[in-house]
């Protein structure tokens, strides 16, 4: 029976040398599995092309910016003068209202580009709907009160006041008999002095009325006087100015634009109050949008007195925004002022963009050259390609993109132009050139372009 319980307890007994070697097999797994990992990381990165940015996702690529290489001419008029200065719309314009009211309905929004006469907004106008109602109602009058006065009585009424005389008349002639009657009776003693009295009373009355039945049949024969026509002629003219006026009014809450240009700002919403006086900034608006063709830009700038015998009016000039400064427009001098701002000793001079595009932009600023006298008249210089000189790199070379790929680009360069760079081999024209983002950039680097 011992013997029993021992061969028992030994079959439960654990093999611990069998235990440590898969311990030992497990180890050998775990560290091969994190060295594979390394390995895969490791050769993920060195597949990833230098600059590019890894994120939870995956790499993100380089933004740059690119331009189409073309071939333009420069301009190579000698520089006496630069400055900088503002862009600025020749016409900025106010549209405001000529009543005041409040916005039912407003129908643009800021960079909105509006042709003349389109509606902007509407007005309440219920109220001017009901006034101009009343005003054709008593327009309406008037005429009914001048046709009548211009025809004249109708033949009705001459008739009936023609036979109003016939009785007046009747009734005088019986009057006349009683009264004839009543003074022989009295002569006689039958009828007292009081039945005279009475006869003659009502021979009077009768001669009144008679009067007066003649005169209503004059005047009905004759017709209105001219006095009583001009009358109501001017009546019908005060009815019919007031109709238009009121029209206008009607009209006037119809906001349209005045010129054609370009919402720079929307000064109102709708529910808000506007009005034509002065208001405080918490009370009602004034006005409704600010307009500016955006086709008549000019650059505003002030010149120092001593600078300023080296500008004249109509002299030719290049102008060239901060933002893109890469760019250049032709530009003329439009306007000088007459006189100086004694604080800052300077003199205001506006030169005025001669072809503006969408990269310019009011209230940025930019920078003027103005030229040489000499070289405005200058015959016009042969186009050839002009590159940013911040696109060329150490070599000299620029960064082509192709297929979503940077390529380094060996180039020869010859001139330089305010800031561009003339590229005499190496570029051709169609290709896109990388102007921005070129810090650390590598050949055949993937990357995306900004929009």
């Amino acid at each position: 029976m011992t013997d029993k319980l021992s061969n028992d307890l030994r079959s439960l007994k654990i093999d611990r040398t069998q235990k440590t070697g898969d311990r030992s097999a497990r180890k050998w797994i775990v560290i091969g599995s994190i060295a594979l990992i390394a390995i895969l990381i490791a050769a993920a990165v060195a597949f990833v092309p230098t600059g590019t940015v890894l994120s939870n996702f995956g790499p993100k690529l380089r933004e740059v910016e690119a331009v189409t290489v073309t071939k333009q001419a420069p301009n190579l008029g000698n520089v006496v003068l630069t400055a900088g200065g503002y862009i600025i719309p020749r016409r900025r314009v106010e549209v405001s209202s000529k009543i005041s009211g409040r916005v039912e309905e407003l129908l643009i929004d800021k960079g909105d580009v509006v042709r003349k006469g389109q509606v902007l907004a509407r007005l309440d106008d219920r109220e001017y709907v009901a006034q101009l109602a009343q005003a054709k109602a008593n327009k309406l009058a008037a005429e009914a009160r001048l046709n009548q006065a211009v025809t004249g009585s109708r033949p009705e009424e001459i008739q009936r006041a023609r036979a109003a005389v016939e009785q007046a008349e009747a009734t005088v002639r019986s009057t006349q008999i009683t009264l004839d009657r009543t003074k022989s009776l009295n002569k006689s003693g039958v009828l007292a002095k009081q039945a005279l009295d009475d006869a003659q009373s009502a021979y009077d009355v009768a001669v009144a009325q008679t009067k007066v039945a003649r005169e209503n049949f004059e005047l009905a024969r004759l017709g209105p006087r001219k006095e009583e026509i001009d009358l109501a002629r001017a009546q019908l003219a005060e009815a019919e100015a007031n109709v238009k006026w009121l029209e206008s009014q009607l009209d006037n809450t119809i906001i349209r634009a005045p010129v054609d240009g370009t919402v720079l700002d929307r000064l109102v919403e709708k529910g808000e109050m506007v009005t034509t006086g002065y208001v405080s900034g918490r009370g009602a608006k004034s006005a409704f949008v600010s307009l500016a063709n955006l086709k008549e830009l000019e650059v505003e700038l002030d010149i120092n007195e001593s600078d300023i015998p080296r500008v004249h009016l109509g002299q030719g000039c290049t102008a060239s925004p901060d933002s893109y400064p890469d760019r250049k427009y032709k530009a003329h001098v439009r306007e000088i002022a007459p006189e100086a701002n004694r604080q800052k000793a300077t003199i205001q001079v506006k030169v005025a963009i001669d072809d503006p595009d969408l990269y310019l932009r009011p209230e940025t600023n930019a920078k003027v050259n103005f030229l040489e006298e000499s070289q405005e008249k200058a015959p016009p210089q042969e186009s050839r390609i002009l590159v940013p000189k911040s696109a060329v790199v150490e070599g000299p070379a620029v960064f082509l993109l192709k297929d979503g790929k940077t390529r380094r680009q060996p180039v020869k360069t010859g001139r330089e132009f305010w800031g561009q760079l003339e590229v005499i081999s190496g570029l051709t024209e169609g290709e896109q050139l990388i102007t921005k983002g070129l810090e650390g950039i590598a050949e055949g680097e993937r990357v995306t372009v900004k929009k």
